[in-house]
């Protein structure tokens, strides 16, 4: 993956706990997903109201996640996320540390259900291309420790280069998409890792 820009490790405990906030979250992935945004655009894509928005827009930029642009029009500034990928990391063993990281991935999950809703919701009124083209697959791997990294970081490596902040040379007609992956272990009812 040479050439592209790092994702940022969080291991600031404050910062996890801001991006544990639903809206902060959806408003991250929003900028990420599509490039600069003024906070009356933000709003639209994310179901808020432009003043809250920009509250929250402030805030991130407190923690160096987003930042102002020259706009087209020069009447108001958009704001563009500086990061272009985000790391938890291990589940930490320090418990305050843990909630949070714990937070931004419940949070993350939560925006990844609404955006799948929504997808399912407007079915009807996509392009038929589009329809052909998405992928709602899961698989029940058998796998090692070693083997689930390196295919993340295979998966990781196929997908990054398309991601919407980076990416330079889209074609015309490319739009934003969502993909999301989980790869743990299955936990039965119980409990219990299955083997």
């Amino acid at each position: 993956m040479a050439g592209l820009p790092p994702r940022k490790r969080i291991e600031d405990v404050e910062l996890l706990r801001a991006l544990a906030h639903p809206l902060r979250s959806a408003l991250l992935n929003h900028l990420t997903a599509v490039g600069p945004r003024t906070a009356s655009e933000c709003a639209e894509a994310v179901g808020s109201t432009a003043s809250n928005c920009s509250w929250h827009l402030r805030q991130l930029a407190q923690f160096g996640l987003v930042e102002r642009t020259e706009g087209e029009d020069g009447r108001e500034r958009p704001w563009r996320a500086r990061q272009v990928g985000l790391e938890l990391g291990e589940l930490a063993d320090d418990p305050a540390r843990r909630a949070a990281q714990l937070g931004v991935v419940g949070a993350t999950l939560s925006h990844e259900q609404e955006l799948t809703q929504r997808y399912l919701d407007s079915l009807d009124d996509l392009d038929p291309a589009w329809r052909a083209a998405t992928g709602l697959n899961t698989y029940a791997l058998r796998i090692t420790p070693a083997e689930l990294t390196q295919l993340t970081e295979a998966i990781d490596a196929l997908v990054r280069p398309f991601v919407g902040a980076i990416r330079t040379d889209a074609p015309a007609g490319a739009r934003s998409v969502h993909v999301g992956l989980r790869a743990f272990p299955r936990i039965e009812h119980s409990g219990k890792a299955e083997e």
